[in-house]
């Protein structure tokens, strides 16, 4: 097979670092072509000299002179800005474009990455949760295929291939339950930022590892699940699984099974996006039967950690409702982290903003950037 040019939106996160290492691994099958990054413009600009892309963006517009200047002898064009990360997905010579972006901001990308035909390894969940509706349709008309790069969803996705003629009857998502499993209400009243931060099984950011803590993020797998897999609300299950090791399951018509399991590797599920069809070789630790002797799997507890069911009730009313969820919940995380509120009020803003921003039934792209920047003002006004 040829080359694969990959263009990686957040080269500099937990992901696309991982999805680095991917490609280094595999130079032979892939050709990093654009990399971009927010504010990070010194692990931009070492990756730019180390992976030699065509393109860097780095959106901070303060940045770019240092950027620009230190890789214009590397004949590295540069570019800043919002607009040159929307616009820089659309380079003929991409093949493929991962959304790496943490939240909101990979929205934009994804839908011009999309009109312009390039496959999507989808990193970026928040896609789906904000504007699910749209990005599907949008994939469709313009015969894109989407690649779920998360590990459950990845799970998912090859438990259904080779199926593609078979109804599912229901998928179980699996939780590891993050650092506060089992913790009651009462546990976490005074829960830190560096308690939350210590998630037992993944090295993740830390927007997506307080998510973890919160159950938001297994909330947005949920929202994420239903248009990628066009199911049913009452077709996805969460079930908490402490060892990580079944990353998802998959029910068909006749009760049968399908599960895909592994160490706990985000590499695996990028690696598989990027090569599907194929599947390469892999230098990652290899799982052990005698290592996990025991599987366990738990309920979870939905009234301790309420954003699990709020993204439920998202699913189910619709329109710009998870849209609310997802910018309402970026807000709440970012003040957490910060220490402005408690732990236990990030579930309490998300739930506020829910109940009192204006629902549309079938928005518009526009009404999403409005319900976006809505939620944001209140929900930061709650703080």
């Amino acid at each position: 097979m040829e080359k694969k040019k990959i263009a990686i939106l957040g080269s500099t996160g937990s992901i696309g670092t991982q999805a680095l290492e991917v490609i280094e691994e595999h130079s032979d099958k892939f050709q990093v072509e654009v990399l971009t990054a927010n504010k990070n413009a010194e692990l931009l600009i070492e990756q730019a000299i180390k992976f030699k892309p065509n393109v860097v963006v780095i959106v901070d517009e303060s940045r770019f002179d240092e950027v620009s200047e230190k890789l214009w002898e590397h004949d590295i064009k540069t570019f800043t800005g919002e607009a040159a990360l929307a616009q820089v997905v659309e380079m003929d010579d991409i093949n493929m474009v991962l959304t790496a972006l943490v939240g909101y901001a990979g929205l934009l990308p994804t839908i011009h990455a999309i009109k312009a035909k390039k496959s999507i390894a989808l990193a970026n969940k928040e896609t789906l949760v904000v504007a699910g509706e749209l990005i599907t349709k949008l994939a469709t008309e313009n015969g894109v295929v989407i690649l779920p790069v998360d590990s459950e969803h990845g799970a998912i996705f090859q438990c259904l291939t080779g199926e593609v003629q078979n109804k599912i009857e229901k998928i179980y998502l699996t939780a590891s339950g993050g650092p506060f499993r089992g913790k009651k209400k009462e546990d976490l009243q005074n829960t830190t930022k560096e308690q939350a931060l210590k998630h037992p099984n993944w090295d993740m950011g830390a927007k997506i590892t307080i998510d973890s803590a919160t159950l938001m993020n297994k909330g947005l797998e949920v929202i994420e699940a239903k248009w990628l897999f066009n199911l049913k609300p009452d077709q996805i299950d969460v079930i908490v699984h402490p060892q990580s090791i079944i990353h998802s399951v998959v029910q068909f018509e006749d009760g049968s099974m399908k599960a895909q399991m592994g160490l706990p590797d985000m590499k695996h599920p990028i690696q598989y996006a990027l090569s599907f069809p194929y599947r390469f070789t892999s230098k990652s630790p290899r799982f052990n039967f005698m290592v996990y002797p025991e599987l366990t799997f738990e309920q979870p507890d939905t009234d301790t950690f309420l954003n699990l069911s709020l993204a439920y009730l998202a699913l189910e009313k619709g329109g710009n409702t998870a849209c609310v969820l997802n910018a309402a919940n970026e807000i709440a995380v970012e003040a957490f982290l910060n220490d402005k509120i408690k732990f236990l009020e990030i579930a309490e803003i998300n739930k506020r903003s829910m109940e009192e921003m204006e629902f549309i039934k079938t928005p518009t792209y526009e009404d999403y950037v409005s319900t976006d920047a809505e939620t944001r003002k209140f929900a930061s006004s709650l703080i």
